[in-house]
């Protein structure tokens, strides 16, 4: 039976990437058949990648068939996960996030979780002397990856492991990564073509605080202000996207990738509220910077408080 391998729900460039390097390893280096697929429609930039390198977008699905072999990759959180997760053969987990918790499986599985900023650079060292063995086209899709998860190594999470990785991979393709990076950020920037709810769900994680349910959104981008002229409509579609995934609150953070800082999204008193007791700023409008902040993963989800 064909392996699926898949990230998390709203894939952004290392959710879907990765789910299509690993898919490449199985089938051309372990012999194994393996198929990457998508748990929603690709962010822009994770769009733009697949069309630099000539990668097919896999197919989207939205649940597992029960016995299905998957390997999870980017997450390890159910919550992020297909409907039907507890029912499938989970071989594997690759992560690189922290242990949520919550996932059931048949048997003893392999689950690779390590501190990097980037699964796909977790995956470069699994492969140990096979990496050699890469294409072109995976090279520059893992490229991708770890450019964007460290924000071209802006982000706090990045490592030395991830930067080493990434010049190689830059050298080895003759790209300058800086430019390249501009082309990534240019491309997941330019949101006109998406409403207000895409744009609220485009990449998100729930998250739970004391009880209160919550959607942790993120755009970021190099050109902040036409996403911040949108925000009365990001607002309301805010509370849409909470009523219909049962949620308490979502809470959406605008990173400006070039000024390194945050601005977070104000609608309503509870999130005046989490901002005060979360990152100790008082909003006195319907949004706040906060100063460095430009990582989910290490610095907004950590610090929530209600």
């Amino acid at each position: 039976m064909v392996i699926e391998v898949f990230g998390h729900k709203s894939p952004d460039t290392d959710s879907a990437g990765s789910a299509i390097i690993w898919a490449w390893f199985l089938n051309e280096v372990k012999g194994e058949t393996a198929e990457a697929v998508l748990l929603g429609k690709p962010g822009s930039e994770a769009a733009f990648v697949l069309e630099r390198w000539d990668v097919p977008t896999p197919r989207v699905i939205e649940s597992v068939d029960p016995g299905r072999p998957v390997i999870i990759v980017d997450t390890n959180n159910p919550a992020e996960l297909p409907e039907g997760i507890g029912e499938a053969d989970i071989r594997a987990v690759i992560d690189h996030h922290r242990l949520a918790g919550g996932l059931a499986t048949k048997g003893p599985i392999d689950v690779t979780i390590r501190p990097l900023a980037c699964t796909a650079t977790v995956m470069h060292e699994l492969m140990g002397s096979d990496a050699s063995r890469m294409p072109e086209w995976v090279r520059g899709i893992m490229l991708s990856c770890i450019l964007s998860d460290t924000l071209e190594f802006r982000s706090p999470t990045t490592t030395e492991r991830d930067r080493s990785l990434a010049e190689r991979l830059a050298s080895e393709l003759g790209l300058d990564p800086s430019a390249y990076a501009a082309e990534m950020f240019a491309a997941k920037s330019d949101v006109s073509r998406l409403s207000d709810k895409e744009l609220v769900r485009m990449d998100s994680k729930e998250h739970e605080v004391h009880g209160t349910r919550l959607r942790v959104s993120v755009i970021e981008t190099t050109a902040p202000a036409p996403v911040i002229e949108r925000r009365i409509g990001l607002m309301a579609a805010m509370e849409r996207v909470a009523e219909e995934d049962g949620l308490d609150q979502v809470l959406l953070f605008i990173v400006d990738i070039l000024e390194r800082e945050a601005i977070l999204l104000v609608p309503n008193d509870l999130v005046k509220g989490i901002a005060s007791s979360s990152f100790g700023v008082e909003a006195a409008g319907d949004t706040v910077v906060l100063p460095g902040v430009m990582s989910r993963k290490k610095q907004i989800i950590p610090s929530l408080r209600i």
